[in-house]
């Protein structure tokens, strides 16, 4: 499935998560690094008024659904993905990286988040080799000095997994930054899944994200930060319902002229 701006096409790259993970094995294998985004409606709301973010998700080279209304988009527009949000990859990433004996180091959030998730980490994947660990102070830029530093040191490490977890839009300028200054990393835009593994922020019940309901989760939890955000994520739905049907439409016209 596409979301279409202006100036710019992002499409969903990969539908499930099999065909992600035969990606990044076979890239970090071949000491090819990445960039993954996670798209979801507040991601939209972002891409729409934000040229600079529009940039940075074209450089990503793997685009997956976080979230259930890109899942039901999708659909409508006649190209189903599956949900693979951030913090359900986590694992399986590091267990990936652990397969291939590479680093995975991981930039954002606090360093206690960073520590307890490295703790969490070499329990559930004891070959793991944890690498660097850089949790920014506030008023961090995603492309400034500091950002140039830790990319360095990610470059002199080789081929490896980063987890980012700065939160959208930061998150996929740092990876979109990464791509150019430490070409071997992979670089995962994670969002709130390290702190979701640490322990410090406190994720839905699976009972709440089986119902398809772990936004109201979030919004009871934070109503400041989250209810404007998924208002404005709710005004933009319809208008990203007609562009999926129109692409449906437009996809059956192209195989039936075929």
């Amino acid at each position: 499935m596409d979301f279409c701006f202006s100036d710019t096409r992002i499409g969903v790259t990969h539908a499930n998560g099999t065909a992600l993970l035969d990606t990044v094995v076979s890239r970090l294998a071949a000491r090819q690094g990445f960039a993954l985004a996670t798209i979801n409606l507040d991601h939209l709301v972002k891409l729409a008024h934000d040229p600079d973010f529009r940039a940075a998700y074209a450089a990503q080279d793997i685009v997956v659904a976080d979230g259930n209304p890109i899942v039901w988009l999708s659909r409508l527009a006649g190209s189903p993905v599956n949900l693979l949000p951030g913090s359900d990859l986590v694992l399986p990433l590091a267990r990936a990286a652990a397969w291939l004996g590479v680093p995975l180091s991981m930039v954002g959030a606090t360093p206690e988040a960073l520590d307890g998730a490295a703790q969490r980490l070499r329990a559930e994947v004891p070959q793991l080799k944890i690498g660097i660990l850089h949790a920014p102070p506030m008023g961090f830029d995603p492309q400034g000095d500091e950002a140039q530093n830790v990319l360095m040191r990610l470059e002199k490490m080789g081929a490896g997994l980063c987890f980012v977890a700065l939160g959208a839009p930061k998150q996929e300028r740092f990876a979109m930054l990464g791509r150019r200054l430490a070409p071997q990393t992979g670089f995962a835009s994670v969002g709130a899944g390290v702190e979701f593994l640490s322990g410090h922020q406190n994720r839905a019940p699976d009972w709440v994200r089986a119902l398809a309901m772990e936004w109201l989760w979030r919004a009871v939890w934070a109503p400041q930060r989250m209810a404007p955000r998924y208002l404005a994520c709710l005004a933009i739905l319809p208008g990203q319902a007609m562009a999926a049907l129109r692409q449906r439409h437009s996809q059956r016209g192209e195989r039936e002229r075929a």
